[in-house]
């Protein structure tokens, strides 16, 4: 079957031709045979790949396609939109990883034989990692329970035997298939609200069927039994796929056995994963991986952990892997919760269980007591169900407030705890502080449930502009005499970059200072940075927890010592200035000096070949550090990522010259060490002179002119863009050139230690007033 069900835009085909946008708009003006739309809009059409293939090699025109281009195009153009696109190739993933063999005889012949067989086959890996669907009315025959479940087995199962009749079996096969599709409005955290679908205990579902030479044997079971206390009525987070369905999906599917031939199956679906995460920014809200790891280490090993509001795993996917391990995972999207499934699946050998529903109005796992839970929930979460749960047993510290979802997610998940279970919770600041939860904050402080406070740095996570907190918590065994909390500050470890603070630092000192008072029940005074309270001493009327409101300040020795380093610093960067200032401007006039040079524009110069332009916002395959239009006008190192693709990269070589394309300002940097081998970011373009015809420095100091930068922008109503091939140099032979970029190169050596001045001075003063303030400094 060819794939005309894949339809793909004019900037996939533009990709696949290695090609500009504009190109395809020509060749569908020019050609009358160009394929026609199919989809999309007027505006934005889509195209039948396959038609568009056949056209470009008939043209000539077509490159050649990476795989990884060709996959990813066939998802995103899949009838039943990429995310469905994505669960059933992660289905064909994990039979590819599991039973290869079986794999290879449902994939072998046509499309329709595949389609055919495939059900069949999946189920067989499905049912064991995932669970079957259980509840009322599916006409299952109850069999021997292993671990509190039906184990329904065929004639071959090491589980033993319980026959099925035909129809939940073919109920079992379409069952729930329509979640992974349903449209929903996603939450600040990723999640989405839908109706509530939970997921099933490991069953090992296989059904008996006749004999027959083409079907792949059904698989035996494995895996262990698991005593999943699920609710009744849930329905698996992926349900097994129907031919009707695999039709369609038939060349993804080959294609994606391909590539994972090449990378592997865990690679492969991270890959078409991440890829999708990155062309949706705005549609899911993700955990950093840096802070997930740092939440899986605090919560330390596990045997069962359960993550409630899931997203896409991250976090479920940074706990260390163990023998019998069982992972749970629920979230209100329901392709969300399957996209987990599938990733964790095909991370580890482990037990999974996800569950697509509303965890705090329909819990899938109201008896299950797990030993870690991890928690990424969404924030300031308003429709929560404070009128429904008034009276929900979860609210073991007290009914929060509707403005206080942050404190309901907390008592689920200490609801969820085995005792001395951990807990981790990622929480915005304000539940800390607000009034609305200080009897909540209290009731957890009183009976030992919170153990620490951790504040992240700015930009740890989203959102990225508030230094978001860690809330370490624990079922209490009993009440300890004189409970102490532990309050850890990282703010010190922010960054000015955009790429997140310094992980490793955090890292350090909060595991450094959990480790110690989890062993002691308590911690030496570490100012600035770390303390254990009394519980007493945070029992007043505001019950506020921020770290930073407790902390002891730094030392007076410590503080003198830093503040004399940096105005020692400070002093030899004035110094340094001093001696860079420019001097003197003579006013006399060179009677050799021609009044106006001869000109010439970037444009030019490309054409005739002294350099070569290019732009960025590529990201290539490995993800490389990315020179932002921020970093060149702030003059800092490359601190951005780009999304991973096939499109190659373009990569700063020293002598390169960068100009910022938007925003009016006069800029251009030449590459030095501090910027060589970095991805060219968005809005910038690249200038690489012939060294035998063009000086860098010259050519980046003309570029900065306001008169020759104020000639070659055009202006729209809210922006100024900069047209780099309008920007003018004058005609200058090479030495004359080279002695304008000394004087360039001057400027800027004298530029970056002003920068480099005025960034000490704030230092300087903000530590003077904070000083003398906190009675570190003296005012004589």
């Amino acid at each position: 079957m060819q794939d005309n069900a894949t339809e793909v835009t004019a900037a996939g085909i533009a990709r696949l031709a290695g090609v500009g946008r504009a190109a395809v708009s020509n060749w569908r003006r020019r050609h009358a045979d160009f394929p026609k739309p199919v989809g999309g809009t007027e505006t934005s059409p889509s195209f039948a790949l396959a038609d568009v293939e056949s056209w470009l090699r008939e043209q000539g025109k077509l490159a050649e396609v990476p795989l990884r281009e060709r996959v990813w195009q066939q998802l995103v153009g899949h009838p039943e939109g990429p995310v469905t696109a994505l669960v059933y190739a992660g289905c064909a993933l994990l039979l590819i990883q599991e039973r290869p063999t079986v794999w290879l005889a449902a994939s072998a012949g046509s499309d329709e034989r595949m389609a055919a067989m495939l059900p069949g086959a999946l189920e067989g890996v499905i049912v064991p990692r995932f669970g079957a669907a259980r509840g009322r009315g599916r006409g299952v025959h109850r069999g021997r329970e292993v671990g509190g479940a039906a184990a329904v087995n065929s004639p071959g199962s090491a589980s033993g035997s319980v026959n099925t009749p035909a129809e939940g079996s073919a109920a079992a096969a379409t069952s729930g298939m329509s979640a992974v599709n349903s449209a929903s409005a996603v939450n600040s955290a990723g999640a989405v609200n839908t109706a509530n679908t939970q997921t099933a205990p490991n069953t090992a579902s296989a059904v008996n069927t006749p004999a027959d030479p083409t079907t792949p044997p059904a698989p035996v079971n494995t895996a262990p039994a698991v005593n999943t206390p699920l609710a009744a009525n849930t329905t698996p987070a992926v349900p097994t796929p129907t031919g009707p369905q695999l039709l369609p999906t038939a060349p993804l599917l080959r294609g994606v056995a391909d590539l994972a031939a090449e990378l592997g199956t865990r690679e492969t679906f991270e890959f078409l994963l991440g890829r999708h995460l990155d062309a949706n920014p705005r549609q899911y809200t993700l955990t950093p991986p840096e802070l997930a790891r740092l939440m899986a280490e605090l919560a330390g090993s596990a045997g069962t952990v359960l993550d409630p509001a899931c997203g896409t795993g991250t976090l479920l996917g940074a706990v260390a892997p163990r023998p019998d391990q069982q992972l749970y995972a629920q979230d209100n999207a329901p392709d969300l919760a399957a996209l987990t499934a599938l990733r964790l699946a095909l991370h580890a050998q482990v037990t999974v269980r996800a569950t697509a529903g509303d965890t705090l109005r329909a819990d899938a796992y109201p008896e299950l007591r797990a030993d870690v839970v991890l928690c990424h929930p969404p924030f300031n979460e308003r429709n929560w169900g404070h009128d429904e749960l008034a009276y929900d047993p979860r609210w073991e510290y007290g009914f929060p407030a509707r403005n206080e979802s942050e404190l309901a997610w907390v008592q689920h998940a200490l609801a969820r705890l085995a005792d001395t279970g951990t807990a981790v919770l990622l929480m915005p600041p304000a539940a800390a502080s607000r009034r609305s939860g200080r009897r909540i904050r209290a009731d957890l402080l009183r009976r030992g449930a919170l153990k620490a406070v951790v504040a992240l740095p700015i930009g740890a996570a989203p959102p990225y502009n508030i230094p978001l907190h860690l809330w370490v918590l624990r079922r209490p065994e009993r009440a300890l005499g004189q409970p102490e909390v532990l309050l850890v500050d990282t703010g010190r470890f922010a960054t000015e970059g955009r790429g997140g603070p310094d992980w490793q630092a955090v890292r350090g000192a909060v595991l450094d200072a959990w480790r110690a008072f989890d062993r002691a029940g308590r911690l030496d005074d570490e100012p600035g940075l770390a303390r254990s309270v009394p519980v007493i001493e945070l029992l007043d009327d505001d019950v506020d927890l921020a770290p930073a409101r407790h902390l002891p300040p730094a030392t007076a020795a410590d503080g003198a010592d830093e503040l004399t380093a940096v105005r020692e610093r400070l002093g030899e960067t004035l110094r340094l200035t001093a001696d860079l200032t420019p001097p003197p401007v003579d006013h006399a006039t060179d009677p050799d000096r021609p009044t106006r040079w001869p000109l010439t524009t970037i444009g030019e110069l490309a054409r005739g070949g002294a350099l070569v332009m290019r732009t960025g916002g590529n990201g290539g395959h490995a993800r490389v550090p990315v020179l932002t239009d921020h970093d060149v006008l702030a003059g800092t190192a490359p601190s951005g990522l780009l999304p991973e693709s096939d499109e190659e990269a373009v990569l700063t070589e020293a002598g390169d010259v960068v100009v910022p394309v938007l925003g009016g300002g006069s800029m251009a940097r030449v590459i030095d060490d501090s910027t060589v081998g970095a991805v060219l970011g968005r809005s910038l373009v690249l200038l690489r002179p012939d060294p035998a015809a063009l000086d860098p420095w010259f050519l980046a100091g003309f570029l900065r002119g306001t008169a020759n930068n104020r000639q070659a922008s055009s202006y729209a109503s809210t922006a100024t863009r900069l047209d780099v091939r309008r920007l003018q140099l004058p005609r200058l032979p090479l030495d004359e050139q080279r002695r304008y970029g000394a004087r360039f190169r001057a400027l800027e050596d004298f530029e970056r230690a002003l920068r480099q001045a005025g960034r000490l001075g704030e230092q300087l003063v903000r530590g003077m007033y904070d000083g003398l303030t906190d009675g570190t400094v003296m005012p004589e």
